[in-house]
């Protein structure tokens, strides 16, 4: 609702290379992998910025890649393998190369209840199915590069059978279930 604006989301565990290449056709935004900040730390995963002066705060990490298995990396299937990396607990910091292709963001501890944006709500919602907590998010531009607000959205949502959420109605649901 703060943006105005709308993001294709899915759980990381669930990301496929067709997924990702859905996101960058009918998404069109910059792809991102929001993760906690246990997750991120473990990884020695930095922060972009030291000083974060973005409009909403969003907490944008340097970008990754997988050293293994992938090959340029800007692939759907390098994307997808290095999102299933990033979640993998063996995973260590040595099997990650930065920069990449691949932008996770730091989700704060609290999720929505701290902060409104679609980076804990895609953490939230992951972890409120049971799954690892982290997702795949894409921001929604229409083709002309605007950004796609309500009515566009609900169009996309019916074309290809999603199903919207807004991150009010996720606060109201914690609200309601914590």
């Amino acid at each position: 609702d703060r943006e105005n604006e709308g993001d294709l989301t899915i759980a990381a565990v669930k990301v496929t290379p067709e997924a990702i290449n859905f996101m960058a056709t009918h998404g069109r935004g910059l792809i991102c992998v929001p993760l906690t900040g246990k997750r991120l730390d473990e990884l020695h995963i930095p922060m972009m910025v030291s000083d974060n002066t973005s409009k909403l705060t969003t907490a944008f990490t340097v970008s990754v890649e997988a050293r293994y298995g992938t090959t340029t990396g800007i692939s759907a299937a390098d994307r997808s393998r290095t999102v299933q990396v990033l979640i993998d607990p063996k995973t260590k910091p040595d099997d990650l190369l930065m920069p990449g292709h691949v932008f996770p963001l730091r989700a704060r501890d609290g999720g929505v209840l701290v902060r409104t944006g679609q980076t804990e709500a895609a953490v939230d919602l992951a972890r409120l199915a049971g799954l690892y907590p982290a997702g795949v998010i894409c921001e929604v531009m229409n083709e002309d590069g605007t950004m796609a607000r309500m009515p566009q959205l609900e169009v996309i949502a019916k074309k290809f059978g999603l199903k919207i959420i807004s991150v009010a109605d996720l606060i109201t649901y914690r609200r309601s279930h914590e």
